[in-house]
């Protein structure tokens, strides 16, 4: 529960009581080594993880290790224990997105591509799947093909924000804006505090020319949240049909209703 707070120092201390317990517990390893990972402390979760994965063989235990190794920097050691994971059969398919991410970040795309691949092979009803294949496309610029694989997946899990975040963005990227703003809005009305799309959604409205509907959403994004002012100054200085400004400060003012 301290994990899934957010209370990473909390949990990191709980899971080490227990392994001071017990050194043998698979779950308190796995608490464990997340709580540091989400620290920027992985390399101080490898010992603790190959430990674990030399003892009991865990297929989650050694795609952890993977994430751990490849963030310390020994990305070659990282993808050569998520193949031999990801060979096992019954499929773990966690190792499968963990070693597709460490494959992209080595900026080996295509093998990336392919893991996933075999993974839906294998699983073909799973949406995270999907996702991952349309995430890896589209960095990739590979719209079209992202774009039919999200349309299907909003097929099968309508209503799901993720899918149609991803969706809009790829619409945005195609020019295609009034259906951007419209998969923008649904995503809205699942997520109305949600203020990354709600800067979205201005962009699309200003890239069709309706100045003020967007310039409202940048303010409502703006509102009480300074570190939007990078995403809103984008959004209002790139568009066909935004503003133009010397200095950020004056967007500052500007969205605050502010005389410049």
């Amino acid at each position: 529960m301290a994990l899934r707070m957010q209370k990473f120092a909390e949990a990191e201390h709980l899971a080490a009581d227990i392994l001071n317990a017990s050194r043998t517990d698979i779950a308190a390893v796995a608490i464990l080594a997340r709580a540091l990972m989400t620290q920027n402390r992985g390399t101080e979760a490898i010992s603790p993880l190959e430990k674990a994965a030399r003892r009991s063989g865990d297929p989650g235990i050694e795609t952890l290790l993977g994430a751990a190794l490849g963030g310390s920097g020994r990305r070659t050691e990282a993808i050569e224990l998520l193949r031999r994971t990801a060979a096992r059969r019954p499929p773990f398919l966690p190792a499968f997105q963990e070693l597709a991410g460490q494959l992209a970040i080595a900026r080996r795309g295509d093998e990336a591509v392919s893991v996933i691949e075999s993974a839906i092979a294998l699983a073909p009803q799973s949406i995270e799947l999907q996702l991952d294949l349309a995430r890896l496309k589209l960095q990739r610029n590979a719209r079209g093909e992202a774009r039919t694989i999200l349309v299907k997946a909003r097929e099968a899990a309508p209503g799901r924000a993720d899918i149609l975040t991803m969706l809009a963005r790829v619409l945005l990227l195609d020019g295609d804006y009034a259906a951007a703003a419209e998969t923008y809005r649904h995503v809205l009305a699942l997520r109305p505090d949600d203020p990354m799309t709600r800067a979205d959604l201005a962009a699309c409205l200003l890239e069709m020319g309706d100045r003020d509907g967007g310039e409202t959403h940048l303010r409502t994004a703006l509102r009480g949240r300074p570190q939007m002012l990078g995403r809103a100054t984008h959004a209002l200085v790139q568009s066909s049909h935004g503003r133009f400004f010397f200095r950020q400060s004056a967007v500052a003012k500007y969205l605050a209703n502010e005389p410049a």
